[in-house]
């Protein structure tokens, strides 16, 4: 039997975001959010948008034959200023969650998109403790 190396996986290509209307996310991460469109599926309800090293894979669950559950737990996309962000992404309608949260090394301002899907805008002001 041969033994797995510990180093085979060598990155993430993509994150699967759910959709209940493909339409409005294509809206909303190309134009609210001004994420880069990488490429459509072809006739599928599929799409990517690049975040900075991370692809978004926006889809209909539905028509790949799952069932549709949005993400719960926040994708954390980067962000120089949370607030000034927050404050783009309110003035355009996007309803957060709560309060901006300080951990005490970063901002975090957490919202969703308009699938239910969590998103957190997320900046890193203090190195990571030992």
């Amino acid at each position: 039997m041969t033994a797995t190396p510990t180093t085979f996986i060598t990155g993430v290509d993509f994150v699967a975001v759910p959709t209940k209307d493909f339409d409005a996310s294509m809206h909303f991460y190309g134009e609210v959010l001004g994420l880069p469109f990488v490429k459509r599926w072809g006739d599928m309800p599929g799409a990517e948008f690049q975040a900075g090293n991370l692809t978004l894979a926006i889809m209909d669950p539905t028509a790949f034959g799952q069932e549709f559950r949005p993400h719960g737990l926040p994708i954390a996309l980067q962000v120089d200023d949370v607030a000034a962000a927050r404050e783009h992404l309110e003035a355009q309608g996007v309803k957060f969650t709560g309060d901006t949260i300080d951990s005490g090394v970063c901002h975090q301002a957490i919202f969703l998109d308009p699938s239910g899907n969590a998103l957190d805008l997320h900046h890193r002001y203090a190195p990571t403790p030992d």
